[in-house]
């Protein structure tokens, strides 16, 4: 018990000596007990520190790493995920653009073809009438010949039957180149 006395001895002007005894009395310490406990404690905490407090702290660290890893992991994730959405965008962005320029490609390029149609069926139309004029010119100049022969052939007839007198193919072509003459003019 005087071995506790040092330790009290700075509070021995608050205590008395008498009441240090008494109080270490009353506790039971004993300096062979204390010692034990001290060693009983040092060897259940290196022994504890080793097979229980070390795996379950090394537990605790690889659990705490792994959350930190699938935080970063995490983090990581969401910045492909923008950076994903960023490019999706840029790509629908630019597949947009493209699709308008073809849009207007193929507009432009229908109204050329339309207006290239409609350039070759007036060609066609233009043709179409030429041929119809050269036809209707063609048939014209046939009806007035027919029309002359037709028209000579009645003078003759007239002629003959007024003179009396039958005409023969020498009289007849003369006559009718005479009215044919006097016809075109």
């Amino acid at each position: 018990m005087e071995f506790l006395s040092p330790m009290f001895a700075k509070m021995a002007p608050v205590l008395a000596a008498g009441q240090v005894d008494e109080i270490v009395g009353k506790f039971g310490l004993s300096l062979p007990k204390f010692i034990a406990q001290v060693l009983i404690f040092v060897t259940v905490y290196s022994i504890l520190k080793k097979f229980a407090f070390g795996p379950i702290l090394a537990i605790l660290e690889q659990r705490r790493q792994r959350i930190a890893d699938g935080e970063a992991k995490l983090e990581k994730i969401a910045r492909d995920l923008a950076e994903a959405e960023k490019n999706a965008k840029a790509l629908l962005d630019k597949a947009n653009d493209e699709a308008s320029r073809m849009i207007k490609e193929a507009g432009d390029s229908a109204k050329a073809l339309a207006e290239k149609r409609q350039q070759e069926a007036i060609h066609e139309a233009s043709q179409i009438i030429a041929k119809a004029r050269e036809a209707a010119q063609l048939e014209h100049e046939q009806l007035m010949s027919q029309l002359k022969r037709e028209f000579g052939r009645m003078v003759s007839d007239a002629t003959s039957r007024v003179t009396g007198k039958v005409l023969n193919a020498e009289d007849q072509n003369r006559i009718n180149q005479e009215t044919a003459a006097q016809i075109s003019l």
